[in-house]
């Protein structure tokens, strides 16, 4: 008995810890983040579908050239008609009964050069699929990355007015005290007080934009807006990741990038239709079998049991039609080479592009971070010079002012650092 209720006890317990899990937010890291959306964005479901949906497709294809059986039940009634038939002068009456039959035949394509081709250019079309839902796939991880680097930038702002707030309304107590003894004056008080009003309306806007980033988000990982979420992974930690030295960056291999992957796709999906058109001047062979089962004959039946046959298709004459569509197949075929080109140009270009945002977000990161650094020794001396009267407000309001900027420029910095790095990685197929 005693052992049933400790079992029980335990059941209870557990029961009661999963619904508390339960009820806490989730906390969410970049890679766990990265992760949930590959399974559940909506986008990516459909580009899934779209891939299975392409297998199919292909083996629908496949199929079409392999043996081909069918069967069927014939009846057939001629309303007990006699039929006439006159041999030398002879009259006879043949009287045609009710006939029924069963027959299955079976059907093989031997050889059809269109089939060939559209075998292949079926299997390309389910390549292009594969890797559309890959390119789909890189896109999700590059916005959703994105999106957390803005969350964590809006919460490190809102935390840095929130300590700022904190000081400056201690700031006001003090000035209103020293304002109430007549040691300072009213418009220093208002001064403090409007500057902070700014911080107070800077907040409140930030809180709505944290909402909204959260809500896309969301979006993004396929979850309802209600579910609350939380950011394990922060700033510093993820700027750890990066590495600030651009000479140890790899050389750019423009086969591994999924847009000439795609253009590369492209220009063979071309090709084969070019392929598939001097296909069609070429014949068709099939052969078939059949075998007729008589459950029943009318009276003037000669038809075998067993038929088998041979059917060759050949194209003779179709007053140019194949001629132009070889044309606009091998039209088609240079606009996809020429495409590829331009992916190719455009890619090195990018890279260029991309290497040059880098080394300019790494500058103006180091400098940045070293403003932030001395504009807040500034503050706090400033604070503390105000507090013995060596300040005017105006002062301090200014370097508060100083301070604040600096500190945005900062995040901003680290926030275009972040977003250079996620775009090379993904260039360069490492996201």
């Amino acid at each position: 008995m005693k052992v049933i209720k400790f079992y029980s006890f335990m059941a209870l317990a557990l029961a009661g810890s999963f619904l508390f899990a339960q009820e806490q937010p989730d906390t969410l890291t970049l890679a766990q983040v990265r992760e949930y959306a590959l399974q559940n964005n909506r986008t990516l479901l459909n580009s899934k579908d779209q891939v299975t949906a392409s297998k199919a497709k292909f083996w629908e294809t496949v199929t079409n050239g392999l043996p081909q059986v069918e069967a069927g039940f014939d009846y057939t009634t001629y309303f007990n008609k006699d039929i006439k038939i006159d041999f030398g002068g002879v009259p006879m009456s043949v009287p045609m009964s009710d006939a029924s039959s069963g027959k299955i035949q079976a059907s093989q394509l031997i050889f059809s050069g269109q089939y060939i081709a559209g075998v292949q250019l079926a299997k390309i079309a389910n390549k292009l699929s594969e890797q559309n839902l890959i390119m789909n796939e890189i896109d999700i991880k590059e916005n959703v990355t994105n999106s957390y680097y803005a969350i964590l930038t809006n919460e490190k702002t809102l935390k840095i007015i929130s300590e700022n707030l904190i000081n400056l309304d201690g700031i006001l107590k003090h000035t209103n005290n020293m304002y109430s003894a007549g040691i300072m004056e009213a418009t220093d008080v208002d001064q403090i007080r409007i500057s902070v009003s700014q911080l107070l309306n800077m907040q409140k806007s930030l809180e709505r934009l944290q909402q909204l980033s959260f809500n896309m988000l969301k979006f993004q990982l396929g979850i309802s807006p209600e579910t609350e979420i939380v950011l394990r992974d922060s700033l510093e930690y993820l700027i750890t990741f990066i590495d600030l030295q651009l000479d140890s960056i790899s050389s750019f291999d423009i086969t591994g990038n999924i847009n000439y992957q795609l253009m590369e796709s492209q220009e063979l999906l071309a090709q084969k239709q070019v392929d598939m058109q001097f296909w069609s001047f070429t014949p068709t062979i099939a052969g078939f079998y059949s075998y007729t089962r008589k459950f029943k004959v009318s009276g003037f039946d000669f038809a075998p049991n067993h038929v088998a046959g041979l059917s060759v298709s050949v194209p003779l004459l179709t007053s140019g039609t194949r001629m132009l569509k070889v044309a606009q197949a091998k039209k088609e075929l240079n606009i996809a080479q020429r495409n590829k080109e331009m992916v190719r140009d455009q890619l090195a270009l990018q890279e260029k592009q991309q290497l040059f945002d880098f080394q300019s977000a790494l500058e103006n990161y180091s400098t940045q971070k070293e403003n932030v650094e001395i504009a807040n020794r500034v503050y706090t001396s400033m604070q503390n010079k105000y507090k013995q009267g060596m300040a005017s407000s105006l002062d301090l309001t200014q370097a508060n002012s100083n301070y604040l900027t600096a500190e945005n420029n900062y995040l901003s910095a680290v926030l275009t650092l972040l977003q250079a790095n996620t775009s090379l990685e993904k260039l360069y197929n490492t996201l």
